[in-house]
């Protein structure tokens, strides 16, 4: 038989709206203290949604070394490798004094890409004339940005890759880093997800399609996952990055991993009339993969962007999937408190429950109150919750169609 490398996540690098740094992040989720608020980073006054999830006091300058310009990137590139630089750290390694075993994916995922620098560039134009751009905006604005900035910084052992496929880009791309560890080809994999949507284009354009709230006045409770009164998703910002290990370089070197990566799968919808529903085989592939039945997920963290339709539909989906046994399950969405940062969020919800593994605690579903006849479970209400956290489901899905579950467990031995 062909040998499968155990993967883990030795270190972590969180920029969110609710709180930059592992610790603050975990501790805003556990109070169910949410991260939305006005727009600060553009004049929304004229915007129907004036609301979004701002990464705040954030200043490049402290992440982002000054001879790399970093006011000459985009934004999500800077939250990037801002994140990159903390999971480094967080691993125990130097960026400046790497003993890489290898060479290195650089694996980041984005959905929206560069839409601050494509904007200036437009603004530009329009004031100046066609021939007064920026020299630095053609390299800031390519999708392959943020990857291409990490391994640059990382050195030539690195190797860059950008994954964009809606919102489960950044678990797509930690799943693609694995699985290149898993099969021997790394030893060890930057990877993770980055969006700075918080754009007048972007926020214009969720707003004409119906996927941003506007509920100006209480920004914090406008995000609602699965909660009866919830409007729709708010849109946000962030990124979180990891580094991944073979287990075995992992603990020659004496790290000490969060959890390990089982099992994953990526479908998209199977009826274009049903929302989400990729994530019912999703599920199933991903559970098969990782050898679990759904006896043994203890824990499901739910995509749940507050939507009407898709919040319901992943409901069912669960259903579907775990039978009778879905009503018995912990599950929550962080959504409530990070809102949705696109392709970053799929590694925030890892991340998440990289946390309640170490602490055996599940944060809660920020302002559930009162449920409805689709949306029945036990999301968690009110406050975290002491339990048993040994294996735990993580589900993505995205505009267009995609859709992801990754099953990520406490080390064990085996």
């Amino acid at each position: 038989m062909i040998k499968r490398n155990r993967v883990v996540i030795t270190g972590m690098g969180i920029l969110a709206p609710n709180g930059i740094g592992i610790e603050p992040f975990w501790e805003s989720l556990l109070a169910g203290r949410s991260g939305i608020g006005p727009i600060t980073l553009f004049d929304a006054s004229e915007f129907k949604s004036r609301i979004a999830g701002e990464v705040k006091n954030f200043n490049p300058l402290d992440y982002i070394e000054a001879e790399l310009k970093p006011k000459r990137m985009a934004r999500h590139t800077q939250l990037a490798y801002a994140a990159t630089m903390m999971a480094l750290r967080d691993a125990g390694l130097d960026v400046n004094n790497l003993e890489l075993p290898g060479p290195i994916p650089v694996v980041i995922g984005i959905s929206t890409s560069a839409i601050d620098v494509i904007e200036s560039v437009y603004f530009a134009m329009r004031d100046h004339g066609p021939n007064r751009a920026p020299a630095s905006s053609s390299a800031a604005s390519i999708p392959q940005a943020a990857a291409n900035t990490i391994a640059d910084r990382i050195g030539v052992s690195a190797h860059a890759a950008t994954i964009s496929s809606a919102c489960p880009s950044g678990l797509d791309a930690v799943a693609d880093a694995a699985a290149m560890i898993r099969s021997g080809e790394a030893e060890l994999a930057i990877a993770g997800g980055a969006d700075a949507p918080i754009t007048p284009l972007t926020m214009a354009s969720f707003i004409g399609s119906g996927l941003c709230s506007s509920m100006n006045g209480e920004p914090e409770k406008a995000s609602r996952p699965f909660d009866s009164a919830r409007e729709c998703g708010v849109l946000s910002e962030g990124a979180c990055v990891f580094i991944l290990e073979n287990i075995e370089h992992a603990e020659a070197r004496g790290a000490q991993p969060y959890l390990e990566i089982r099992g994953y799968a990526k479908l998209r919808d199977l009826d274009p009339n049903r929302p989400g529903s990729g994530l019912v085989e999703s599920m199933r592939h991903a559970l098969a993969n990782a050898e679990c039945s759904t006896d043994d997920i203890d824990y499901i963290s739910a995509y749940g962007p507050s939507d009407r339709a898709l919040d319901a539909a992943e409901v069912g989906f669960i259903k579907k999937v775990f039978r009778d046994r879905a009503y018995a399950i912990p599950i929550s969405s962080i959504k409530g408190v990070t809102g949705n940062p696109l392709a970053a969020g799929g590694p925030l919800q890892l991340a998440a429950c990289a946390l309640s593994i170490r602490d055996q605690i599940i944060a809660p579903t920020a302002n559930f109150e009162i449920g409805d006849e689709d949306c029945d479970l036990d999301f968690v209400p009110k406050r975290p919750r002491k339990s048993k956290v040994d294996c735990t489901l993580i589900n993505v899905r995205g505009l267009g169609g995609s859709a992801c579950t990754m099953i990520a467990n406490r080390i064990s031995a085996q």
